[in-house]
């Protein structure tokens, strides 16, 4: 979940249920109806892609494709009235709502309530960004949340669908921690997690192995040392279990050493990717507060990995958060901004189109037109 995003209130559950959007969380009608006109961005440019949806706030969209159909779990942003600070306090997310379409420009359902945090009998708020991935008959909804003591866990809820209800596990995963899991799986089957996120996801505050809650809230101060890693845990066969002790994620810079702390564009921040292109692992992730998209390459899905650039420039807000997928012999980058509501924590999830070049580099996405 981005830093600076999110939004909490109560929910109207029979009417969420049944896919309707309430009056709390549903965007004016006149920014929604402004999306078809493009309208003019804060720095005098028109945005290249439309939101995906308008009636209600998403972001943090990862986009996966079951039996040829395309479906986003997004983070399900509302009002929570909490003032903004670096630590995301604001983005007091309850739930969760599956996007789907049959094509990228085509008709988009907004599921009903696929997870509430009061169906999860560990947590107590924040849920953040969340991803799914689908195994022998069953889809699995991962996601990050705060248990009753405050600290970061990821847990898991399966079900038979993949827009939902999905039924959480009574405890988090075993050995997780902090946010943004993302699960790849690779050729031959198995699967891995990455995750983490500095500042408000506490991933610093795990660096002596355990939650250490006098650890600062963020990077600073560590400009010299090595950068704080994601990390990544291959799971067990049943998806619900690390099959491993999580290990980090290495990212380095031409020089073959690791990116430094105070290397703010380029060093891990949050939301973690893995997109494979032919025998190319791209490791992905958001710089958090310098706005940029970036990657890194690497052979197998453990690294380490090599620093490449930036493949997404700042969005109108904080919003960086991806996902990458192929569909329709392309290959598909979503984001989100805050297009609607010109606010950091109400977002709006987007897709464009994203380009190689013939050496496996990523093309680099502006997301304005002028």
């Amino acid at each position: 979940m981005r830093r600076l995003f999110g939004f909490t209130l109560p929910v109207v559950g029979a009417l969420m249920a049944a896919g309707v959007a309430t009056a709390q969380d549903k965007p004016p009608e006149a920014a929604a109806q402004s999306t078809t006109q493009n309208p003019v961005a804060l720095n005098g440019k028109h945005f290249l892609s439309q939101p995906l949806v308008t009636e209600i706030y998403t972001a943090d969209p990862s986009a996966h494709v079951f039996d040829g159909k395309i479906y986003v779990y997004p983070s399900h942003d509302i009002d929570a009235g909490i003032p903004d600070d670096d630590l995301g306090s604001q983005y007091a997310m309850r739930d969760y709502r599956v996007l789907s379409m049959d094509a990228i420009g085509g008709k988009v359902t907004i599921g009903g309530v696929a997870l509430s945090v009061e169906q999860v009998p560990w947590a107590k708020e924040f849920m953040w960004a969340p991803d799914a991935a689908y195994k022998n008959g069953t889809y699995y909804l991962y996601f990050p949340a705060k248990d009753k003591k405050g600290v970061f866990h990821i847990g898991v809820a399966t079900g038979t669908s993949p827009t939902g209800p999905f039924k959480a596990e009574p405890k988090p995963i075993p050995g997780s921690f902090s946010i943004d899991p993302a699960v790849f799986t690779d050729a031959d089957g198995s699967s891995y997690m990455y995750f983490g996120g500095i500042w408000g996801g506490q991933l610093q505050k795990w660096a002596k192995g355990h939650y250490d809650a006098g650890i600062g809230d963020t990077d600073l101060k560590q400009d010299d040392k090595p950068a704080l890693s994601a990390k990544i845990a291959k799971l067990s066969p049943d998806m619900k279990t690390f099959a491993e002790k999580p290990r980090d994620v290495v990212i380095l810079g031409q020089d073959g050493k690791p990116l430094l702390g105070g290397d703010h564009e380029r060093r891990f921040f949050e939301a973690s990717w893995m997109y494979k292109r032919g025998g190319t692992y791209y490791f992905t992730y958001s710089t958090g507060d310098t706005h940029f998209l970036a990657y890194a390459t690497g052979d197998n899905p453990y690294g380490p990995f090599k620093y490449q650039g930036h493949f997404l420039l700042p969005v109108q807000g904080w919003t960086t958060h991806h996902s990458i997928v192929d569909w329709g012999g392309k290959t598909w980058l979503f984001y989100a901004d805050n297009q609607l509501s010109g606010k950091n924590h109400l977002r709006n999830v987007k897709v464009t189109e994203l380009h190689f070049n013939a050496d496996g580099s990523i093309q680099t996405v502006d997301p304005f037109v002028p």
